[in-house]
């Protein structure tokens, strides 16, 4: 039998036992594929490329050969990459990363703290981002539980209140996009930091899909939050506001009304906080330096369900947005949805929404976006994205393509068209399909219409709604 290393990152976290049991059972079937990928016998395959995280992630699909060349390809380099400096101190959980407490970064925030005078008391975390850690907390002056959003001190692009703000006062506020309560400046050891209070909210879809669905979400909920997410991404477009980070972890479910339980059954039904107490690496105890945290809070995970009964979903994270009289230079949406303008550093609108959203709704339904999304590079996303787009790269971007390509030595086979990929992707796999082989062309075509590389040509939110295949 031809063999297959599969190579896995020391130290384990809390989740390696399980996935390396899993990667062994997976080992055998990647193997089978070396001889027809071109690989030696007896590669090494690490478990972070794109070969294994396909496969492991998803077992239950069937990965087309073609597929498994491309990942496999790609994720060899001749450049090892760079590895970050040893960090100064190490936390036993996973959460935000610790050399972002520093001047500039992160606020320490503890739970039980109290922000804006005394208003707001920290009881659990909901998340964090590059950009933020954001908690729940119980507003005393209100008596009900928000979340509070706390940015980095050197994030000075202070639109999100602004435009949310916008968003929140239109008369009648949209339904589908998170209502802004508050915001205050929050001064700490590590600088002044923006703060936005926000209506609490449940998880995200991404996290409910891995969650709760092991591998994708049922074909009439599916399309539920793409109807709800185009009515929310339609009521953005029509104030002039461009999102400019739309993702499925950017939509989040709502939650009933839990403002009348008490504080410690409110806790638990978030789940017990799990914290992990930060140490520093050369021995000298819990002597931290201003400005770290005594410990990490693992993020919630959301005991209850009841949300997903009546599925009511907001969007969120609006750290990116713009409008149009003040569009960016470039974005930092995740490089498997980026708009190619983006990628080409072309003028930059509202229109980048659509793209994304065309992304996010070949994930929604098939519970994979259109695109690699593990250690994928722009040349490599441009080449799937000529395969899946029905017009041509245009000419304004080709000089800079040619230089994306200058010195590639591997040269890719054409892979399947978007209709092609989404059919294989959605009825290849042991799970049952409960949309027709007819929803998904009329799914395939209404995608098209957002990824197309001029976006004078993509579809609006709007249009895209008023297509009937919505109402059926």
């Amino acid at each position: 039998m031809i063999g297959c290393w599969i190579s896995y990152p020391w130290p384990w976290s809390r989740t390696s036992y399980s996935t390396l049991l899993r990667t062994l059972l997976l080992s055998s079937y990647i193997s089978k594929y070396i001889p027809q990928i071109g690989l030696e016998s007896n590669t090494q395959v690490p478990l972070e490329s794109p070969l294994v995280f396909m496969i492991f992630r998803r077992s239950q699909w069937i990965i087309p050969r073609h597929s498994i060349r491309r990942l496999c390809l790609r994720s060899i380099s001749p450049h090892p990459t760079k590895r970050p400096s040893q960090p100064q101190y190490v936390c036993s959980i996973d959460a935000e990363p610790l050399h972002r407490y520093r001047i500039g970064g992160y606020h320490p925030v503890a739970l039980g703290d109290t922000l804006k005078d005394g208003r707001y008391k920290v009881l659990h975390k909901i998340g964090w981002g590059g950009y933020s850690t954001v908690w729940a907390t119980r507003d005393r002056k209100e008596g009900i539980y928000v979340a509070v959003k706390v940015s980095v001190a050197e994030d000075n692009r202070h639109m999100e209140s602004r435009i949310t703000r916008q968003l929140t006062s239109c008369d009648p506020p949209s339904s589908h996009t998170v209502h802004l309560l508050d915001a205050f400046k929050l001064n700490g050891p590590n600088g002044s930091h923006e703060c936005v209070v926000y209506e609490l909210l449940g998880p995200n879809v991404q996290d409910t899909i891995d969650t709760h669905f092991h591998g994708r979400l049922p074909g009439k909920l599916a399309k539920s939050i793409a109807k709800q997410s185009l009515i929310g991404l339609d009521h953005i477009h029509q104030h002039g506001i461009g999102h400019g980070d739309l993702h499925t972890r950017n939509l989040v479910f709502t939650l009933p009304d839990m403002n009348h339980v008490p504080e410690d059954k409110f806790i638990e039904m978030l789940g017990a906080p799990e914290i992990g107490l930060i140490h520093r690496k050369d021995g000298k105890g819990l002597d931290l330096e201003p400005g770290i945290p005594k410990y990490l809070v693992r993020s919630t995970s959301y005991q209850p369900r009841s949300w997903i009964s009546t599925p009511s979903i907001k969007i969120i994270d609006f750290g990116e947005s713009f409008t149009s009289t003040e569009s960016p230079k470039t974005l930092h949406t995740p490089l498997s949805v980026r708009a190619p303008e983006v990628i080409f550093q072309d003028r930059i609108d509202y229109r980048v929404d659509l793209w994304s959203m065309g992304c996010m709704l070949f994930e929604l339904f098939t519970g994979q976006p259109p695109f690699d999304s593990f250690l994928t590079t722009p040349n490599i996303l441009v080449s799937q994205m000529r395969d899946m787009t029905s017009d041509d790269l245009p000419g304004r971007w080709h000089c800079m393509w040619n230089e994306m390509n200058a010195g590639a030595n591997k040269t890719f086979e054409p892979g399947p068209n978007l209709q092609e990929w989404l059919e294989e992707v959605y009825f290849d796999g042991t799970l049952t399909p409960d949309l027709t082989a007819e929803d998904i062309v009329r799914l395939g075509q209404i995608i098209a219409k957002l990824l197309r590389f001029e976006t004078s040509t993509r579809a609006s939110a709007r249009k895209v709604l008023d297509d009937p295949w919505f109402s059926e």
